[in-house]
């Protein structure tokens, strides 16, 4: 009897399907109890600047064109309501009039996949996700902005707040790193999520 051919893989090139974007964690270095609903996320971007420069006594009209500073967008994480955690603790203490030093943390956002072989079990659970997710890291992140839901008593709808964190490298995904490395930084070296889970 002939093995069925695995619905993932395109049989005709031997290609993988990619990776869907329904399922993922947020963990939050050094934060307990950090228990938010993230419905989505957005604004993972690294861009470098272009410097444009000519000599004067150059042949081509045309300039050259430098890598300059590499810049980061805001990320913005959409949650359902939650009434206590770790991680409203600290969008409080990033937001509040009253504060002293602000706290900041490495954020790693883990792509899961759901396909054969890949993680399951009751998600989300700290450590339990390690092989087959994706990860971006976030260093140094902190909460700039904080958005409440918006409030409307004629619909059946999930209380949504947003808030947008700013930092300062990212850690993209890079399937062609070094044995031991599987991921590449963009503007050095980035840390990695920690204990605490959201």
């Amino acid at each position: 009897m002939a093995t069925p051919a695995d619905p993932y893989q395109n049989v005709n090139k031997g290609l993988e399907y990619p990776v869907t974007k329904m399922n993922f964690l947020i963990k939050v270095a050094d934060i307990d109890n950090g228990t938010a609903a993230f419905s989505q996320v957005t604004g993972i971007d690294a861009t470098v600047e272009v410097i444009e420069f000519r000599q004067g006594n150059a042949n081509s009209l045309s300039t050259v064109k430098i890598p300059g500073l590499v810049k980061h967008g805001n990320v913005t994480l959409r949650m359902g309501y939650t009434h206590d955690s770790g991680f409203k603790k600290w969008v409080l203490d990033c937001v509040s009039e009253m504060r002293s030093k602000t706290p900041r943390h490495d954020v790693t956002i883990e792509l899961l996949d759901i396909r054969p072989g890949a993680p399951s079990g009751s998600l989300p659970v700290p450590d339990a996700v390690t092989d087959g997710a994706i990860k971006w890291v976030l260093s140094s992140a902190w909460v700039c902005k904080y958005n409440g839901p918006d409030l409307d008593a004629k619909q059946s709808d999930v209380a949504i707040e947003s808030v947008e964190l700013a930092y300062e490298e990212l850690t993209i995904p890079n399937s062609s790193a070094p044995s031991g490395d599987s991921s590449g930084s963009t503007g050095g070296e980035g840390g990695t999520g920690g204990a605490g889970t959201t």
